[in-house]
């Protein structure tokens, strides 16, 4: 009987949200927590969203000011993609890309992608489920470029403090959070982590964004010397980190990134899981750099989380290996879902949508908003730096501000900051020490005034607890 009430439930009958309620984290593990702590208090159960907001099973209404997990960008129920969804499921849901079968809506997510990125001389684009297998799937490219390019000895890869790149064992072994290590080690041999440019924490003290971008370079050149150019395949990071804490470099950086690695013959895959699609005001992240990556690595702002769908993007110079006649080059590498039909139906839909509406012009106009606004935080005495770019922001939480000791959960602030927000009308999210903040990109104005509002009366409950 209780299967039952559960698989009535999943299709609209009338049942006692009770039996949701018993199940919830019975069964089901959540990723990124521990399941005692899951088990103790079970998960918010959302039911149904609209635009910006989310709606629970008691229907109480909750701003989203994290698009879900940074990739409900176009917000969530769009008409224009449900019926897109629809429309493919009448056609084809799923039938294999491997080898010799194709569908039309991967076709044409193709050629859509290989046009968004012309700038950036992108010539083709690996389709997986999600941004874990779009890095992973970057890795091999970049190592099987070597090899078809006769440089066997390329094997290696650097990437940079507090960066993550996803959880398979490919991207974990360059996660620069031993968070997102200790527990799977040993990982990937060949991989080295170098200084990231984040101006509130550094190992210099250096509080010069220019100087510590200079800093950060000469690091990564003595590392390239000593391990030996002709060892490494790639340097892998986020445009701006996410996960890591919003970590925005100074605009010289990844210029400076760009002309190094070319001195040195080294592949540059830049990881636009979060930052691709308009987050941070241009259509990829190293685009808001003035940069091109050699690989790209995408997914969430793909289609707003609607399908799983990730993407890996090569530009003419990877691609070009593939094409020498007479040399064996199959990928051995793809994915059951590999150009899923209803995820890349999904994708050409939200991609109408992000172009129609501009949103990468629009994140950077209402992010800079929000960024000036935020700074009222810096009255609190647990917030120790705010910073951001586009419709991305960090606030920091510290114990105090002169010694920037780190404010940790399960510290009784963050839950009473976390728990005031829910009971106000919002959703946020804190990592680690991090208040995070990544709304869709179609926020307006007065969402940002919202938010302001609730992180006020939520701080002020922090203070005060």
């Amino acid at each position: 009987m209780f299967h039952y009430l559960l698989d009535a439930y999943a299709v609209g009958m009338n049942t006692s949200h009770i039996d949701i309620r018993s199940a919830n984290a019975q069964h089901m593990y959540h990723p990124m927590i521990d399941p005692k702590t899951v088990a103790q208090s079970p998960p918010l159960i959302l039911e149904r969203g609209e635009g910006v907001y989310v709606y629970d099973i008691d229907g109480k209404r909750y701003l989203d000011t994290v698009a879900s997990l940074w990739n409900v960008n176009v917000g969530h129920n769009r008409p224009e993609v449900i019926a897109a969804m629809k429309a493919q499921l009448d056609k084809l849901a799923y039938y294999s890309t491997f080898q010799n079968t194709s569908n039309p809506p991967a076709i044409e997510l193709s050629a859509r992608l290989i046009r968004m990125f012309d700038p950036e001389n992108m010539r083709k684009v690996f389709f997986s489920s999600g941004g874990s297998d779009a890095i992973e799937t970057a890795l091999k490219l970049a190592r099987q470029y070597w090899k078809l390019s006769g440089q066997n000895s390329r094997t290696q890869f650097i990437s940079l403090k507090w960066g993550y790149h996803g959880v398979h064992f490919g991207g974990a072994s360059i996660n620069g959070n031993p968070l997102f290590r200790s527990a799977y080690e040993p990982l990937l041999p060949g991989c080295h982590i170098v200084e990231n440019p984040y101006t509130y924490r550094n190992r210099w003290n250096e509080e010069d964004p220019e100087r510590l971008a200079q800093l950060c370079l000469q690091d990564l050149k003595d590392t390239i010397e000593h391990i030996g150019a002709e060892h490494i395949a790639a340097f892998v990071a986020e445009p701006v980190q996410g996960a890591g804490g919003v970590i925005v470099p100074h605009a010289n950086y990844w210029p400076g990134l760009r002309a190094m690695l070319d001195d040195y013959g080294i592949l540059l895959i830049s990881d636009e899981v979060v930052t691709g699609f308009g987050r941070i005001g241009a259509m990829c992240g190293a685009r808001a750099w003035g940069v091109a990556p050699d690989i790209m690595a995408m997914a969430k702002g793909i289609n707003s989380g609607y399908v799983p769908l990730g993407a890996t993007l090569v530009n003419q110079r990877v691609a070009q290996a593939w094409m020498q006649p007479g040399v064996p080059a199959a990928m051995m590498h793809g994915y059951t879902y590999s150009g899923h039909a209803l995820a890349c139906a999904a994708a050409n839909a939200n991609l109408n949508i992000v172009e129609a509406e501009d949103l990468p012009s629009h994140a950077l106009a209402v992010g800079g908003y929000m960024l000036n606004r935020l700074q009222e935080l810096m009255q609190y005495a647990h917030v120790g730096d705010v910073r951001g770019k586009g419709l991305m922001a960090a606030i920091e939480l510290v114990v105090n501000k002169n010694s920037r000791d780190m404010l940790l959960p399960p510290s009784a602030y963050i839950q009473t900051l976390v728990g005031t927000a829910r009971q106000e009308g919002a959703i946020i999210r804190v990592q680690g020490n991090r208040l995070i903040l990544s709304p869709p990109l179609v926020f307006s104005l007065g969402d940002v005034d919202e938010t302001m509002r609730i992180l006020h009366t939520s701080f002020a409950a922090a203070e005060a607890s």
